[in-house]
């Protein structure tokens, strides 16, 4: 009785050890070769490129290096000068030309209520159509001084977006020019993952995945989801050459590298204490519904089977 338990516990054992081998091996061909994670993934994220909308010496920064702000903070100012002098300008004009359409306004209606004997009708129309003009100058004086007043307030130029002030270079007594980016800020709202994943595991990628992100030096993942899946690369053979032609390379080598191709993640949620910083490293990772990778999987199913063998051994000895 005993040799017969002895030999039916060497069965078991062989039997669970080559499952547990059949196993091994095909988690680990299907995590390296088919799953669809990569290593090769990078935090990106959108910057904003602030320009001045008027052009003057720069006279005092109000922010410092990585520092945080909010949409509207005023970042620097620009001398303001020059365009006080042209609000004072514009609004002297409007006076002026209010007071001439008052005028103009004034000799019109007392033209119209004389009688033809007093005034012809030609002279009524001229005055009429120098009254419409001084109210159309009047209009211009008016828009010139809008335009004086939101020139002004530019000078005061500030953050369109919230997030982090990034390599900050400019310093008082700088010259801005409008139109002309001086001064970056992070949008702080704007993160994604970009992950780099082999052509051969694009197919078992779709929109909607749940991703999960581990980034170098954090021991916590990122979780979020696959938001979109570029649709093309650049091909060095599409290069035009002479004539504008395709420069193909007549090479062609035995090893083919599987392309990577660009699928965009949306970050869902971020451990505490993560600090994120564009051109980060992670390995992403396509996960089932529960959120397990591949070889979370792998060491429950080693552990089911660890369980199985301990079990039917206890069963063995039991029994005996």
């Amino acid at each position: 009785m005993f040799e017969r338990a002895r030999r039916a516990l060497q069965f078991v054992t062989t039997g669970t050890i080559l499952a547990i081998a059949a196993v091994v091996a095909f988690v680990l061909w299907d995590y390296y070769t088919a799953a669809p994670w990569t290593r090769n993934g990078q935090v990106r994220v959108q910057v904003a490129d602030i320009a001045p909308r008027v052009s003057g010496q720069i006279i005092d920064v109000r922010v410092r290096d990585n520092q945080f702000v909010h949409a509207g903070d005023v970042l620097y100012d620009i001398d303001p000068f020059d365009f006080k002098v042209a609000l004072a300008t514009a609004t002297a004009r409007v006076n002026e030309r209010q007071a001439d359409m008052v005028l103009k306004d004034t000799q019109q209606t007392r033209r119209d209520k004389l009688t033809e004997a007093a005034a012809s009708r030609e002279e009524k129309q001229v005055y009429q159509a120098t009254a419409d003009i001084a109210k159309a100058q009047y209009g211009e004086a008016l828009a010139a001084l809008s335009q004086a007043k939101i020139n002004l307030d530019r000078t005061h130029v500030r953050s369109t977006v919230t997030g982090y002030v990034t390599n900050l270079i400019m310093r008082v007594g700088d010259f801005a020019t409008a139109g002309q980016p001086n001064i970056r800020v992070i949008d702080a709202s704007s993160y994604w993952v970009d992950g780099y994943f082999e052509e051969t595991k694009i197919r078992a990628i779709h929109v909607g995945d749940r991703v999960r992100m581990d980034l170098m030096g954090y021991r916590a993942p990122m979780w979020g989801h696959v938001v979109s899946i570029t649709r093309g690369i650049a091909t060095p053979n599409a290069t035009p050459a002479t004539q504008g032609l395709p420069s193909v390379d007549p090479v062609y080598t035995w090893v083919r590298l599987a392309q990577r191709i660009p699928v965009r993640v949306h970050i869902d949620s971020i451990p505490p204490g993560t600090q994120l910083a564009a051109g980060m490293t992670t390995t992403v990772t396509v996960v089932g519904s529960k959120g397990k990778r591949a070889h979370d999987t792998l060491t429950e199913t080693l552990n089911r089977l660890h369980d199985t063998l301990m079990g039917g051994t206890g069963g063995s000895g039991t029994h005996d």
